[in-house]
């Protein structure tokens, strides 16, 4: 009978299942806003679909699913609301962001009024949108870490 030896690995840790990173649709117009926040969400694990339009962003939602969308408001009249309802048609419980350069309340009040889980005055600042995330996605590594830190 062969010999077998097994030395203990401090390393060694139990199994943590893989969790895929979370995926958020970010449709902005702008491309300064949209690459900003995009690469802060990138930095912190999620996996971005970035949109510079309304149309792609559409197209997008509707090729895949997403975890979270969060959709520029455009100006006051709000061109953004198409993707908030078609992401409201398509599965309501998916929360859906509004950001805004410009706080317009019956954009506001639209938004709220077709489902959106929140709305942000643009330029949002990287904590402020991790915690409005947070709240919306509480599976969200960030947010639980902060919550036991």
């Amino acid at each position: 009978m062969p010999h077998l030896s097994w030395t203990p690995n401090a390393e060694v840790s139990p199994q943590v299942p893989f969790v895929p990173p979370r995926s958020i649709l970010l449709v902005d117009p702008e491309a300064n806003d949209r690459e900003r926040y995009a690469r802060y969400l990138r930095e912190r694990g999620f996996a971005v679909c970035a949109c510079g339009s309304y149309e792609e962003g559409a197209r997008s939602l509707k090729a895949k699913h997403y975890d979270m969308v969060i959709v520029d408001q455009g100006g006051p009249a709000f061109e953004g609301e198409f993707v908030l309802q078609l992401s409201m048609a398509r599965n309501r419980k998916v929360p859906v962001l509004v950001l805004a350069r410009h706080c317009d309340m019956p954009a506001y009040l639209e938004a709220m009024q077709v489902g959106a889980v929140d709305y942000l005055e643009k330029p949002v600042d990287p904590e402020t949108l991790m915690w409005t995330i947070g709240t919306h996605l509480p599976s969200c590594s960030w947010f639980n870490s902060k919550l036991a830190g």
